[in-house]
């Protein structure tokens, strides 16, 4: 299993690999996302490689195919992710500077490749060096593995949203690097 780990262009040449893992793997419950979620997905996808210190991360079999991805940017001040919770946290947990917080925005393997590690590596690789004190992403308290995935790596839940103003309710969850 190779993990590459890409910038912001080298992401936005191989938008066709993040897309199409990202349509299988949010496709099914409890996300069931369809073809309009995933064009929207992309939408800010192209917006996002163009932020300050993106990293995607690709996850390839020996046969060389897109069985994973990853991906995310440091928060700047403006970051509207805490605005989203539906309880306010303290100003110090939600205070960004652009150097704070890794903002892990999708994390996703193929079906046929899940429980082999491969979302811990790709999560490491996008990590390794990027230098911040912490990592803030959302879950689907319903995606079970993925919520106990992420406790096991010593992510703690610290709120509740709805991205994008959307009908499900997602965990907020912390992981301290420091």
């Amino acid at each position: 299993m190779d993990v590459e780990v890409l910038d912001g262009a080298a992401a936005g040449e191989a938008e066709g690999e993040f897309r199409s893992v990202y349509a299988e793997a949010f496709g099914e419950p409890p996300y069931n996302e369809g073809e309009g979620e995933v064009e929207a997905a992309f939408r800010r996808f192209r917006a996002q490689i163009r932020r300050a210190g993106f990293r995607g991360g690709l996850a390839r079999g020996s046969d060389g195919r897109t069985v994973g991805i990853g991906y995310g940017f440091p928060l700047g001040p403006q970051a509207v992710w805490w605005d989203e919770l539906t309880e306010p946290v303290p100003e110090e947990m939600r205070r960004e500077d652009g150097r704070r917080t890794f903002g892990l925005m999708e994390l996703a393997v193929r079906a046929p490749w899940r429980g082999q590690g491969i979302s811990r590596r790709l999560h490491d690789g996008l990590l390794d060096g990027v230098g911040v004190e912490r990592v803030l992403l959302n879950v689907h308290p319903a995606s079970v593995a993925a919520v106990a995935a992420y406790r096991a790596w010593g992510y703690r839940k610290v709120g509740e949203a709805r991205p994008g103003g959307g009908v499900d309710l997602f965990d907020v969850m912390l992981l301290d690097l420091r």
